[in-house]
């Protein structure tokens, strides 16, 4: 059977759109009042944590994102999990994917069969997974930059944390982002472009301290969440990272109509530059026209004339 390429685009991104079609426009979500959104009972939570340490046996990277919805009278939640070994390299990790919400909660992350929580972001945190042999104790988050518009949020933070995974004790850091959107829920509605060209960058210093930033071109989101945001944390100065001269350092080409980042570099306004590899790539879905991707980061933040390497994670959607 032969396919033609052109009318199969467009009947993808027609199926994109009718699938979007009953969804309310994602502007209002900076409008809605609180009485508004519990009539309209559509709300997205969303709770981040990327751990990046370093024990004898080398360095261990982590990332699980925790999130959680309402949409009428059904409540919904998901894990997302990676976890990359420097000896070994991507690791299986069970639980990824949706799970039953049976107390219907929101505001805090609400336990699977894989993973349970304890504490708060806020007072210091732990999560447990007796299937994956995975204890991530996260000290009470510091928070670096935070927005408001209207009732949504975002507010990104980073500690330190240590990992216990199969009988090893990894020291490093944790950053963290949390997002609350009201008017949205992408874990029973479908969105299109919601991500659009998502670069997130999720680093440990070798002075203990923490690099972020991310990169993204939905203009619906901007009002919140920006298009380039992050911080550069020494572990008692903060350097904000917004609007950087960021420069990608070369693409590779895929299977799709999409090219995967390699790197990154930047310059801020107050001096701070940023030169980062993305190596090891883990691809981790091809939608044709966009993809999903995580890598290792290697690189190096200058300031003051002084040269800081990092390690880390970043997360990919093209």
């Amino acid at each position: 059977m032969t396919i033609n390429k052109p009318f199969f685009l467009l009947m993808l991104l027609s199926w994109a759109l009718i699938s979007c079609s009953s969804n309310p426009p994602l502007k209002d979500m900076f409008t809605l009042n609180q009485e508004e959104i519990s009539q309209l009972q559509l709300e997205y939570y969303s709770d981040y944590f990327s751990f990046v340490g370093e024990d004898s046996n080398g360095k261990v990277m982590f990332a699980i994102d925790n999130n959680r919805g309402q949409d009428g009278q059904t409540w919904q939640a998901d894990h997302f999990l990676v976890l990359h070994d420097e000896q070994l390299g991507w690791q299986h990790i069970e639980g990824n994917g949706l799970y039953e919400n049976k107390d219907a909660e929101l505001k805090e992350i609400p336990d699977s069969q894989f993973f349970q929580f304890s504490g708060s972001a806020a007072t210091g945190i732990t999560l447990s997974s007796e299937v994956n042999e995975i204890k991530l104790s996260v000290e009470p988050i510091q928070t670096h930059w935070k927005n408001k518009k209207g009732l949504s949020q975002m507010t990104l933070g980073s500690s330190s944390a240590v990992l216990n995974w199969k009988g090893r004790k990894i020291s490093g850091r944790v950053i963290h982002e949390f997002l609350y959107l009201p008017g949205f829920n992408r874990l029973s509605r479908k969105y299109f472009g919601v991500f659009k060209d998502f670069h997130g960058i999720y680093a440990m210093t070798e002075n203990k301290g923490d690099f972020y930033f991310h990169s993204q071109k939905n203009k619906v989101l901007m009002p919140l969440i920006g298009e380039i945001v992050g911080f550069y944390f020494d572990g008692q100065l903060v350097t904000p990272i917004e609007n950087p001269q960021l420069t990608i350092k070369g693409k590779e080409m895929t299977l799709g109509f999409y090219q995967w980042p390699n790197g990154w570099q930047g310059k801020t306004q107050s001096g701070l530059s940023f030169d980062i590899d993305l190596t090891e790539r883990n691809s981790l879905a091809n939608w044709v026209i966009g993809g999903f991707a995580m890598g290792v980061l290697n690189g190096e933040v200058k300031q003051n004339g002084k040269v800081i390497k990092l390690v880390g994670i970043g997360e990919l959607i093209i």
